[in-house]
């Protein structure tokens, strides 16, 4: 599949991620965590910045995720680090909902 330089990607179904879950999905070759915090939804790099393991199997407290291997933190919202281990903040993606499809921003 060929991108332009931007283009929405519809990621998953609103129905498939109840508030406060998080699911894993592919934004063509990347990784992206989609989290549904209070109805709103917010998407993230799934790859741990400290370690390589997918956010999307940790745990979603609020608007921060909890990496399962060594229990480092972000902010969902903006992708910021919360403390060791993390070294670096997460990329976050644009997100929208059109029609009941959650759609991320490819840049």
């Amino acid at each position: 599949m060929t991108y332009t330089d931007e283009e929405w990607i519809s990621v998953a179904k609103t129905d498939d991620i109840p508030p406060g879950s998080v699911l894993g999905a592919k934004l063509g070759e990347i990784d992206v965590a989609i989290y549904n915090i209070d109805g709103e939804f917010f998407s993230t790099h799934n790859v741990c910045t400290h370690a390589y393991v997918l956010l999307s199997n940790g745990w979603l407290e609020g608007d921060v995720i909890e990496c399962p291997l060594h229990g480092g933190q972000f902010e969902v919202k903006t992708g910021r680090g919360l403390g060791a281990p993390i070294i670096c903040d997460l990329q976050t993606f644009a997100t929208r909902v059109v029609g009941g499809e959650i759609q991320v921003l490819r840049k």
